[in-house]
């Protein structure tokens, strides 16, 4: 018997221009569409008459692109969530989203500006919606105020202890909202962590993920809680003594793997 299903469309690419104004606005996302509910035939008979093909929710995504705008990526996510789970069956519609932000170099010209994505995910039933967003790859790094030491040791330890270091990562950021929420505090809430990791003296990754995620929501009412994702992207201190130099904690090696995985919730 089949325990549980769900199928969709993934990776629809979108690219709208809004030429309304003589300063165009350009949107780049990447949508998935995931739909679950009374598709047990499907798999079981090969009965399709409950199947809405996921060519169809390509092209949904497309035409309700064309017929509204797009001010906040969260708000058409669930209008297309509203549209799915309206569908005969159809008993939670997931839909998702990557954002792509691209700079501005002119009314009509622009710069991708990074690895960075901002991400949008809705999550709907038939009796409510749930909202989440985020970022993902925010890279970050301060070359000092962040320190580790006085953690336990045993034989297996080599780290030293260290007060000043480079501390990088590259944060994953999500956060649930409140019912009818404000959209629109993305910024602050990117705002917030780039400026508590910054400013925050840091004992460990921990101590300043927990900043963080304080700062944003302190940030974002409309937010209920935060969880925070910061792989520690480490730079070793080069050994340079082999050369007859000295290294005052400036010449680096920057590694990728392995590395430390930091990860919390922080509630209101």
């Amino acid at each position: 018997m089949i325990a549980w299903n769900r199928y969709g469309k993934s990776r629809v690419r979108l690219v709208k221009v809004d030429r309304s104004a003589p300063t165009h606005r350009l949107v780049d996302l990447t949508i998935d569409v995931q739909l679950e509910g009374a598709f047990e035939r499907v798999y079981t008979d090969g009965d399709n008459a409950a199947c809405l093909p996921t060519d169809t929710m390509k092209n949904t995504v497309y035409a309700l692109a064309r017929q509204h705008p797009i001010d906040r990526v969260e708000t058409f996510l669930v209008r297309l969530a509203d549209h799915f789970i309206a569908k005969p069956g159809v008993a939670r519609a997931r839909i998702s989203a990557a954002e792509q932000p691209w700079g501005r170099l002119s009314d009509h010209a622009f710069v991708h500006a990074s690895g960075e994505q901002w991400t949008a995910l809705v999550v709907r039933t038939r009796e409510a919606a749930e909202i989440t967003s985020g970022i993902t790859n925010l890279v970050l790094l301060k070359t000092t105020d962040s320190a580790f030491s006085g953690f336990p040791r045993d034989e297996y330890t080599t780290l030293p202890d260290t007060r000043d270091r480079i501390l990088a990562t590259a944060v994953t950021a999500a956060w649930r909202y409140r019912p009818h929420a404000d959209f629109a505090v993305r910024d602050r809430i990117r705002s917030a962590l780039v400026e508590s990791f910054a400013a925050h003296v840091s004992e460990s990754v921990q101590h300043t993920l927990d900043a963080m995620g304080r700062a944003a929501l302190a940030a974002a009412p409309d937010a209920i809680e935060i969880t925070l994702t910061l792989p520690n992207r480490h730079h070793l201190l080069v050994d340079l003594s082999p050369f007859g130099l000295d290294n005052p904690n400036e010449i680096f090696v920057a590694t990728d793997q392995p590395f430390g995985l930091i990860e919390a919730t922080i509630t209101r």
